[in-house]
C-alpha cells in the first residue's frame, strides 16, 4: 500500500505541478483578471487548498483501486488519460486562452472521473467517497469555464 501510495502522490502532485506553471502566471494576467467571471468564483486560496485536498483524497482513492480489481491495463489508461486531461486544462486555458477547448477539456475530463466514481463504486464502496471531492470540484471548475465561455 505504501508503495502504491507514494507513486501516485508523485503522479497527482506532479500534475499539479506542471499546471502551477501556467496557472501562477494566467491568474494575475490581465487576460484573466478582465474577463466577466461567474459571481460564485471563490478566492483564489480556495484553489490551491482545493487542489491539495483532492489530490490526496485521489491518491487513497486509486491506491485502494489498483488491487481491487482486474483489469490493471483499463485502469492505467483511466488514470493517464485523467492524467493529461487535468494537465492539459491549464495550458489551454490560461496560455493559449482557449476557453472553448478548455471547456471541452474539463468537461471531459468530469465526465471520467464521474465514471470513477460510479463505474468502480461496487469494488471499492464506500472508499469511492474518496474520489467524490474531485467530481464535485471538477462540476465547480466547469461551470466557471463555462460561464466565462459564455459570457465573454
Amino acid at each position: 500500500m505504501i508503495y502504491r501510495l507514494i507513486i501516485f502522490l508523485i503522479l497527482n502532485f506532479g500534475a499539479l505541478a506542471i499546471g502551477g506553471l501556467f496557472t501562477s502566471k494566467g491568474v494575475p494576467s490581465d487576460w484573466y483578471t478582465n474577463m466577466n467571471q461567474a459571481p460564485w468564483t471563490p478566492p483564489g486560496w480556495v484553489f490551491g487548498f482545493a487542489w491539495t485536498t483532492i489530490m490526496i483524497c485521489f491518491t487513497l482513492y486509486m491506491a485502494y483501486l489498483w488491487p481491487a480489481v482486474e483489469h490493471k491495463r483499463m485502469i492505467i489508461g483511466l488514470f493517464s488519460i485523467q492524467w493529461i486531461l487535468n494537465v492539459a486544462w491549464n495550458p489551454v486555458f490560461f496560455h493559449f486562452h482557449m476557453v472553448g477547448a478548455a471547456l471541452l477539456t474539463i468537461t471531459l475530463l468530469t465526465i471520467l472521473v464521474g465514471y470513477f466514481l460510479f463505474h468502480f463504486w461496487p469494488d471499492l464502496k464506500i472508499k469511492s467517497l474518496l474520489i467524490l471531492p474531485y467530481f464535485v470540484w471538477l462540476l465547480i471548475a466547469t461551470s466557471l469555464n463555462g460561464y466565462i465561455f459564455f459570457n465573454n
